[in-house]
């Protein structure tokens, strides 16, 4: 791609908060929560996907995220 190319992309993902909008503004690129995987798992169980018992706590950490990368001092 050129450099041209790049920046347009770049551009556009800043433009459209694609990468940090929503959590990502307060914790950093790649934020999660736990209320955001109790919303997927709940919405997923109510069409039948997964067992409305299955302890979806064991899917996920948050160990890793959530440490404000990418966000300027």
């Amino acid at each position: 791609m050129s450099d041209a190319l790049l920046a347009y992309g770049i551009a556009k993902i800043k433009e459209y908060g694609i990468v940090d909008s929503g959590d990502a503004k307060t914790n950093g690129i790649g934020a999660m929560t736990e209320a955001r995987w109790r919303d997927f798992f709940e919405t997923m169980a109510n069409a039948g996907v997964y067992s409305k018992n299955l302890d979806f706590h064991k899917a996920y950490t948050l160990r890793f995220v959530n440490k404000k990368v990418g966000m300027r001092p």
